[in-house]
């Protein structure tokens, strides 16, 4: 297991950074671009919220792109997580997997719509959270 890391910066801008993938992947597909790079901006917006709330309770967190990884860590701390944000680690598949060429198939739009809907679900958790406990 990759060695865990002093979480840096404050949970409000971990959850800003989360937002800000969320607009991207939201965008307009340009054109030229893949389903994949709009699926890889769902995922770090997942990631993101989840380091978000892990910074919120202290938790110490390895530099991964694993979602399923970070909730069983935030579940240890004693969060309690929905059944549906455990769901989200399907979105874990983005951000490698599909990212380069290889045998990962092609990401179709309604894949895409159902990893926006996801990382929503997630970023909107994380920021009841976060701002619920201020």
């Amino acid at each position: 297991m990759p060695r865990r890391a002093v979480p840096t910066g404050t949970p409000e801008e971990w959850l800003r950074r989360a937002k800000s993938n969320l607009v991207r992947a939201k965008q307009v597909k340009p054109a030229g671009t893949y389903w994949e790079d709009l699926c890889f901006d769902t995922e770090q917006a997942a990631e993101k919220a989840v380091k978000a709330i892990l910074t919120h309770r202290k938790v110490q967190f390895p530099k991964i792109h694993d979602i399923g990884e970070l909730l069983s860590l935030l579940d240890q701390s004693g969060e309690k997580i929905p059944e549906e944000i455990w769901r989200v680690d399907d979105l874990t598949q983005y951000a490698v997997a599909t990212r380069y060429p290889g045998p990962a198939e092609p990401v179709t739009q309604k894949e895409y719509r159902e990893a926006v809907k996801m990382a929503e679900r997630v970023v909107k958790w994380a920021g009841k959270i976060i701002l619920a406990k201020r």
